[in-house]
This record gives C-alpha cells, structure tokens and sequence, in this order.
C-alpha cells in the first residue's frame, strides 16, 4: 500500500526540522503518523532500530494498544508527517481495509526484526 498516495492532499500536516524530536518514549501515543517526505531516526534507548523513509507509519503501536510511546523518533532530514488521531485511524481502518492489514504488516516485521537482533545478540554472548 502507497501511504504517501493514501495522503497526498493532506493539508493538516506536521513540518519537523532536522535534529527536532517527532516524539520521545514515554510520551503519550495519540497521534500515530505517516511520513510523507523527509528521514528520521527510530531509537529505543540509545539504539537506532530504524531509520525510517518516507512512507512509513511512525508511532502506530502507542496509538493502537493506548500506552506510552516505546521508542524516539528524530528527524534526521526535516520532515513532513501527516498526524492520524485514533478517531481517523478507526476510520480508516473501517473505510480502507488494505489500511489496516497494511499497519498489521508493518508491525509485524518490525517484531521479526527484532526477533532477529535478540537471536544476533544472544548468539553473541559466551558460553
């Protein structure tokens, strides 16, 4: 699924400058976003997991289970975000099926990415 053409009439749009924090972990996740143009950085602790490209869904997993964001994201290009509020994502979800397979997926291999990096670091260890 082409989320940037999903949004590309979009007015309601945020703009973050280089270096400028989309969101940080801990905060409230109300707001998931699509990244319509731009590069961030997606770091859990001190670790970057993703850099994300433009396309991606940033913040989907606060907004979907209600809890605190688990990760930082900075922009490392300035960016441009499209804000989706839970009440437009229940909508979505119910208007565009091919919306909500497409975030299940995303979650999905962003979970077998970690899998992966917990398998690599485990392997890693001695003994």
């Amino acid at each position: 699924m082409n989320l940037i053409e999903l949004f590309r009439h979009e007015t309601d749009v945020a703009a973050i400058p280089a270096g400028q924090a989309v969101f940080r972990a801990g905060e409230p996740g109300n707001v998931m976003y699509v990244l319509i143009s731009g590069t961030a950085d997606v770091m859990v602790g001190d670790v970057v997991v993703e850099r994300a490209e433009p396309g991606a869904l940033l913040g989907e997993m606060a907004l979907v289970e209600h809890a605190p964001r688990t990760a930082t994201v900075t922009a490392v290009r300035d960016c441009v975000l499209v804000p989706i509020d839970a009440a437009r994502f229940h909508f979505l979800v119910q208007q565009t099926p091919y919306f909500a397979t497409h975030v299940m997926k995303v979650m999905a291999e962003r979970l077998r990415k970690m899998d992966l990096r917990l398998l690599e670091a485990q392997a890693k260890k001695p003994g």
